[in-house]
């Protein structure tokens, strides 16, 4: 039952309010000296505390009550305290609510007042136990995940995030495909780290490719290696991605941008472990986990006939998806911190800024800012100011194209990020590496 502590040296007033209290199944505590109410405070759970405001017959000044409440509040910060105050006193109980007191109430008080105030007051401070048991639980699940599993040194506070974590290292000991989805810059790659980490197959290589980066004709030797010959410049025999990553674990980035040809030698190599290098007819065999993950939306590009149907449900025995940075508001000013150059520290409207900021370039783009942030800061201390945040431009209407200015002044304020100039320009990387193209942009 909730529990509420009076303190109060006039005994007809703690009879008074147990009394009232009683009628609402309110368990009332008394003590009549602020010395006596501190020992309860030390020693029983109490929800509520409503305490006098004089405690000497020889003065009216309420300094002996300021005096308690302040060491209640420095005791116990979230306990709430409502103050029972004569007229003469009223001035000095209104600075108290100004430092934190819940309310006051002048004698005589209304029934009705202080039940209504106590009842929204036990309600508060149950669920502030609730958030606490709650906090509790978090501490203790990332505790465990921090001692169970390397999670290769990640930084998050978010209980999205932490979800996403718990989940990579429940799939990570399952020797089948994982396909990662979410925006671009999120963290996707991380992931796959933590995965490989916990994995059967930890001590062996991690190897990545970026399917986004190379053109179609390239990516395919990358993958699977190439004779003298293969292709156009093949001067010399290569290994691919696939040999380099026997024994380990083969991380795909951006597999949407895999060619259908490539997507078909993939399955090949996920369904019998066997491949050709471009331009020989001797199959190699490779233990490789493939992990995979993507930004775009790949059930439109099975619709369209871009994406192999089959490679997908191959690609994807387990899913783990990513959430953008703006659905992780807990992990910006961790995150911030982690990447603030050192002796730098974030001022209070800075850390406002940031977690009010929508990121659509995520984690690269909070990287980019607080390294720009950090070369413009005069003093130790990044403000607002120089966090310099744009909100991002809206998207451009379908039948419109961005102009070359428009591109070269967006990769300009993201510093060359990709993924955060076309977020700002509402592309997607490979539309606005496609503009880039045809406007004779250069990528680098």
């Amino acid at each position: 039952m909730p529990t509420v502590l009076v303190i109060d040296d006039n005994p007809a007033v703690a009879t008074a309010l147990e009394v009232l209290f009683s009628l609402r199944d309110i368990v009332t505590r008394s003590a009549e000296s602020p010395a006596a109410g501190l020992a309860i405070l030390g020693r029983e759970p109490v929800d509520v505390v409503i305490q006098d405001m004089n405690f000497r017959a020889d003065t009216t000044s309420g300094e002996e009550g300021a005096q308690l409440f302040r060491t209640i509040r420095a005791r116990s910060p979230d306990m709430p305290v409502i103050l029972l105050t004569a007229w003469t006193q009223l001035e000095s109980a209104v600075e108290l609510v100004k430092a934190g007191a819940a309310d006051y109430l002048a004698k005589p008080w209304d029934d009705n007042k202080l039940l209504t105030t106590v009842h929204n007051l036990l309600e508060l401070s149950a669920t502030r136990r609730e958030l606490a048991r709650l906090r509790a639980d978090e501490n203790r699940r990332r505790t465990d995940l921090e001692r169970r599993y390397d999670l290769r040194n990640v930084v998050f506070a978010d209980a999205a995030t932490e979800r996403v974590i718990a989940l990579a290292c429940q799939v990570a000991r399952a020797d089948v495909p994982v396909l990662i989805t979410g925006p671009n810059g999120a963290g996707k790659e991380k992931i796959a780290e933590i995965i490989q980490a916990n994995s059967a197959a930890r001590e062996g290589p991690f190897v990545t490719l970026n399917c986004g980066a190379l053109p179609s004709e390239l990516l395919e030797a990358e993958l699977f290696g190439a004779e003298i010959g293969a292709y156009t410049g093949a001067s010399r025999a290569r290994e691919g991605k696939f040999e380099s990553a026997d024994g380990g674990t083969l991380f795909l980035d951006e597999i949407g941008n895999l060619s259908l040809n490539g997507q078909m030698k993939l399955l090949r190599v996920l369904e019998t472990g066997r491949f050709e290098r471009l331009g020989s007819n001797r199959e190699r065999q490779v233990k490789v986990r493939v992990i995979s993950a993507t930004n775009a939306d790949i059930q439109a590009m099975i619709r369209a006939g871009s994406f192999r149907e089959d490679l997908y449900y191959r690609l994807n025995t387990i899913e783990i998806r990513v959430p953008p940075l703006a659905e992780r508001i807990d992990d910006i000013v961790p995150l911030a911190r982690y990447f603030l150059a050192p002796g730098k520290r974030l001022s209070a409207d800075a850390r406002d800024a940031l977690r009010h900021h929508p990121w659509p370039g995520n984690v690269r783009e909070l990287k980019n800012a607080l390294s720009r942030a950090g070369l413009l800061a005069t003093g130790p201390e990044i403000t607002a100011a120089d966090l310099a945040l744009r909100a991002p431009a809206p998207p451009a209407p379908p039948d419109e194209e961005p102009d070359r200015g428009t591109i070269e002044a967006a990769l300009a304020r993201a510093g060359g990020v990709i993924a955060q100039a076309a977020a700002e320009l509402g592309l997607s990387r490979q539309a606005l590496y496609r503009r880039m193209d045809k406007l004779s942009i250069p990528r680098e």
